[in-house]
């Protein structure tokens, strides 16, 4: 006999609709799967063998071939154990498949030995998928169901073992579909929280905690360098506290691109919150970038939307810093392979951090550096030119003294918290936001250069400014258009509609690499 049900497969953060269809004939026992399976598809025949068998139902010893289609294409992952195993049933008789229900409905889920259904990586990602192809009902595990839940327009049935979905099909149980109601979820669980690591903790560095506030309110990526305890780390950790709240269309794209990499936390099932990944140095291009066999999201991607935080920049290998240079102009990464190519999102906001020598102690006050001229330039010749082009501020940061320090000591910037750099923040967003509607652009560093000359009107003294930086610094083209944009940002915080000269003579100080040879 025959049975066809439908489910998924995932490539990247791309899904298609699959085709399984079950043939159980007479002849001598055999298992096949074909239609391109890989390892783990061809594996899951000693799965759903066990699984049936202690579910209490009965495995056929006859002919089976499971034509996984379209046949032209990779079938990965444990998607299909849940659906080959009711083609099975219903192929053999045992199990009657109502047209009401099968209609419009696609079944995804990895079956354990016992017969449980195990979640699986990418369900939501894959239930987007499916539903732009017309598939609004999804069977699933129900360990997936926090997840997908913040989908509109679709009905799912969380199931936890074999004997539920069988029981369900015939009729025998009944089960409520979770009607996904993404604003009220959404609503809960995005609310702005009060982060832990807040601005007011760390005293000093005024400069920096400006430099950043630049950086969330025009998106601008940002290299911190100075010795050690200068609090690069510690100023680095509180950014994602300033950036503006995720809007649902950002929580839908963040969750996709965890649910694909199989990194969503458990006690939740959507990133609400802005993402900060902070990789270690010794990281392999791959793993910043992503790829392998099946193209996995790396932690460029995994800091959509976020932060990504290089600290001891120089130190990270050659290979893996050029590969920022792509996903830093084009926020998108493109990972290709002989099984297919795979795009995924990679708008993130870049803070690196780096002493500025190997002993940490050039130009500190208290420290004597050890290091030669030759030294100082290797260790920095380490961030190529290119890459260092793209980092749209350099800061130094020096050392602070113990007046600073004194906890008996009240100082001014201890009252400048996280939440008022925040409003000030999400204020300049706004301001952009209307600037830019209908555009494709969100924030100031995504301007190309025909909208730099048409956004970033500067006035006669500014451009005065401009025009003697450029003759007497070693600025490229790229450059000056940073520093355009780091302007129309700081106007923006000042709510200036054109660029005034002492915001250009800002923007130029944070261009500290344009002017200092190490």
């Amino acid at each position: 006999m025959y049975a066809k049900i439908f489910s998924g497969s995932l490539f990247g953060l791309e899904g298609e609709i699959i085709k399984v269809e079950t043939d159980i004939a007479p002849g001598m026992p055999v298992f096949n799967v074909v239609g391109l399976p890989d390892t783990a598809v061809k594996e899951a025949r000693e799965r759903i063998r066990a699984a049936l068998i202690n579910s209490g139902c009965r495995f056929p010893m006859r002919r089976i071939t499971v034509n996984l289609s379209p046949a032209d294409t990779r079938k990965e992952g444990t998607y299909f154990d849940l659906p080959i195993a009711l083609g099975l049933l219903a192929a053999e008789g045992d199990l009657i498949l109502a047209p009401s229900m099968m209609e419009g409905c696609a079944f995804i889920g990895e079956l354990s030995l016992e017969g449980d259904l195990v979640s699986v990586r990418g369900a939501l990602p894959l239930a987007i998928a499916l539903r732009e192809k017309g598939i609004r009902r999804l069977v699933l595990p129900k360990d997936n169901l926090e997840e997908v839940q913040i989908l509109e327009d679709m009905k799912f049935y969380p199931i936890s073992d074999l004997k539920e979905i069988v029981a369900v099909l015939e009729d025998r149980k009944s089960v409520i579909p979770w009607v996904t109601g993404a604003k009220n979820h959404i609503g809960r669980t995005c609310a702005v929280s009060v982060p832990e690591l807040d601005f007011s903790q760390v005293r000093g560095q005024e400069r920096a905690k400006r430099a950043l506030q630049i950086s969330a309110a025009g998106g601008h990526s940002l290299l911190l360098i100075g010795p050690p305890g200068a609090g690069k780390t510690m100023l680095a950790r509180r950014l994602p506290g300033i950036l503006p709240p995720m809007n649902y269309e950002e929580i839908l794209e963040v969750t996709k691109i965890y649910s694909a990499a199989g990194e969503l936390p458990g006690n939740r099932g959507v990133i609400a919150q802005r993402p900060f990944r902070a990789p270690h140095h010794t990281i392999s291009a791959a793993a910043l970038a992503g790829g392998g066999a099946k193209p996995k999201p790396g932690e460029i991607s995994l800091a959509h939307g976020g932060v990504l935080f290089l600290d001891e920049i120089p130190e990270f290998g050659r290979r893996s810093l050029e590969v920022l240079r792509q996903p830093l102009e084009e926020k998108q990464i493109t990972i290709s392979r002989t099984s297919g190519t795979a795009a995924f999102p990679s708008d993130f906001l870049l803070i690196a951090a780096c002493n500025p020598c190997p002993c940490g102690f050039y130009g500190d006050g208290t420290e004597r550096c050890q290091c030669s001229a030759g030294q100082i330039h290797s260790y920095m010749a380490k961030l190529s030119g290119p890459l260092m082009d793209r980092i749209d501020m350099h800061i130094e940061l020096s050392r602070i003294g113990w007046e600073e320090l004194n906890p008996a000591c009240e100082t001014e910037d201890m009252s400048l918290d996280s939440k008022t750099l925040r409003e000030a923040v999400c204020a300049a967003r706004e301001l952009q936001k209307r600037r830019y509607r209908d555009t494709g652009i969100s924030c100031n560093a995504q301007l190309q250069q025909n909208a730099v000359n048409r956004y970033c009107q500067i006035t006669a003294e500014a451009g005065t400014l401009m025009r003697n930086a450029f003759a007497r610094l070693p600025l490229s083209a790229r450059s000056c258009k940073k520093i355009l944009l780091l302007a129309r940002t700081i106007a923006d915080l000042e709510g200036s509609e054109k660029i005034q000269a002492e915001q250009i003579a800002e923007a130029i100080q944070y261009r500290n690499l344009d002017r200092i040879r190490f």
